[in-house]
């Protein structure tokens, strides 16, 4: 099984924990390095990082919360209608 405590390489200790949130960003514990699609490779010494979800960014992979910005309706994402 991928996920059983025996394939994970290292101690625990090396392990990150991600936050997922539904309607925002991922946030990693850090330091942490990521993998573009690209090849590149950018990273961050902060105990903490957002990580974009959406692409709205402009600091993309990091989040710069412009997903706030350009979000529309009401918060339970149904869209709103006019008569």
């Amino acid at each position: 099984m991928p996920n059983s405590p025996s394939d994970t390489p290292g101690p625990p200790d090396d392990r990150r924990r991600i936050k997922v949130q539904r309607r925002g960003p991922l946030l990693v514990e850090g330091p942490v390095e990521v993998e573009l699609e690209d090849g590149t490779t950018v990273s961050s010494d902060r105990f903490r990082v957002a990580l974009c979800t959406c692409r709205r960014s402009r600091r993309y992979p990091w989040c710069d919360t412009s997903h706030r910005v350009r979000s529309s309706g009401p918060a339970d994402g149904s869209a709103a209608t006019k008569d």
